[in-house]
Order: C-alpha cells, then structure tokens, then sequence
C-alpha cells in the first residue's frame, strides 16, 4: 500500500483526476458563454440575428453549413484561453520540479 500511495503522490494523478473534473466544468460553462452569449452577438454582426450555428453557404443546390464548426472552434479558443492564462496566473508551471 506504501508503495502505490508513493506512485499516487509522485506522479500526481490526484492533481490529473482534479484537473478533468475542473475541466469538463469549465467546458460547459464555456459553452454556454459561446452558444448563448457570443453565438448571437457574432450571428447580428453577419447580418444574421439568431443562432450562429445555421448559418450555410448556398452553392448550386448545395447547403454548405459552417455555423456550427465556427461556434466549436470559437468555443475551443476561449477554452484554450482560460486554460492557458489560468495555468499561468496560477504559476502552476512552477510546481512540476525536475528530479
């Protein structure tokens, strides 16, 4: 038992356990912030009012609909974002110490 708690506290997966859950909680709020808040403010300065994610290209017959790859990749900025600028004003690069 000594030896698996000594495996737990050296290669930190109580801190990578904390560090998913914190993560998929900030996932949704970021969702949330991007479909319900950004999404429309986006979606009014296109000419479109209402939900990003409809909006479509029309070529020939075709319906090429980008709305909601652009709301992912908006919703994968602000992630990136947070986590970046949260890892860093948190100084957390300064806690893993080379052995």
């Amino acid at each position: 038992m000594k030896d698996f708690i000594e495996f737990i506290r050296k290669q930190g997966v109580v801190g990578l356990a904390i560090g998913f859950v914190l993560g998929g909680a900030v996932s949704k709020v970021v969702s949330a912030l991007v479909e319900d808040i950004i999404n429309p403010i986006v979606g009014i300065f296109l000419g479109k009012i209402g939900d990003l994610s409809n909006l479509y290209l029309r070529i020939g017959s075709a319906h090429i609909t980008f709305g909601h790859f652009v709301s992912i990749a908006i919703d994968f900025l602000i992630v990136a974002l947070v986590v970046y600028y949260g890892f860093k004003y948190l100084k957390l690069d300064k806690l893993d110490k080379k052995e």
